[in-house]
């Protein structure tokens, strides 16, 4: 284990009873750095949800690996943490399943969630920033979405401005509203205003995290 303020670097068995023991030491590590109470809790929440799905998945039957958590800050205050196994786990099914759950809390609690697989192993790569470090000029909550069901998916209705500090919060209702990934999604931007920075970035994230799923993102535009 290697500790400093501007990285964490963990190494421990796949095993069950060292995920609270990683929670303790990167809530620890977070301490002083810049993130609130809230956001900290969301980042640990998310390294948490990487780890149990290395513990419970990339080693089958008695086959007993190790996983690697890595985190450091960025230049803009952010915390970008790598969580690391040397097995296999798959892409979950469609259905909302217990490990499709861990991958919605992931995507719903930090910025950004990339997923690399390879005949090595597999990495997250997480990414959270301070609410500090988001430029505060606007409310970031000046759109309005309105989530509804049909047969073949959800659709997301868009009303409103969705400034660039907007981002964030819409790409979190919208990867809520396809469950992670895992139903498909229509997002209606025919009522969006005229500021529109926010939205091409939360669609490519959306877009990344249905496509893990097999399932795809479909946008109406005036």
């Amino acid at each position: 284990m290697l500790v400093h303020e501007n990285f964490l670097d963990l190494h421990f068995p796949a095993d069950a009873h060292e995920v609270a023991p990683v929670r303790h030491q990167l809530r620890e590590w977070l301490q002083d750095s810049g993130f609130g109470e809230d956001e900290a809790s969301d980042l640990v929440l998310a390294v948490s949800e990487a780890v149990n799905n290395s513990v419970e998945h990339a080693y089958p039957g008695p086959a007993r690996g190790t996983v690697e958590v890595r985190a450091q800050f960025g230049h803009d205050g952010s915390v970008e943490v790598d969580v690391t196994d040397h097995g296999r786990w798959r892409v979950p099914p469609p259905a909302l399943t217990m490990r499709g759950r861990g991958l919605l809390l992931m995507r719903e609690s930090v910025d950004s969630v990339e997923i690399d697989r390879s005949a090595n192993g597999t990495t997250v790569h997480l990414r959270r920033a301070p609410t500090s470090a988001v430029p505060a000029t606007r409310s970031p909550s000046e759109c309005d979405v309105r989530v509804h069901e049909t047969s073949s998916g959800v659709v997301a209705v868009v009303r409103g401005n969705v400034p660039v500090e907007a981002g964030p919060s819409l790409r979190r209702t919208l990867t809520t509203a396809a469950r992670g990934g895992t139903v498909p999604l229509t997002v209606d931007l025919t009522g969006v205003g005229v500021e529109t920075g926010g939205v091409e970035r939360a669609l490519h994230d959306v877009a990344e995290a249905l496509g893990a799923a097999g399932n795809r993102l479909v946008v109406r535009t005036r």
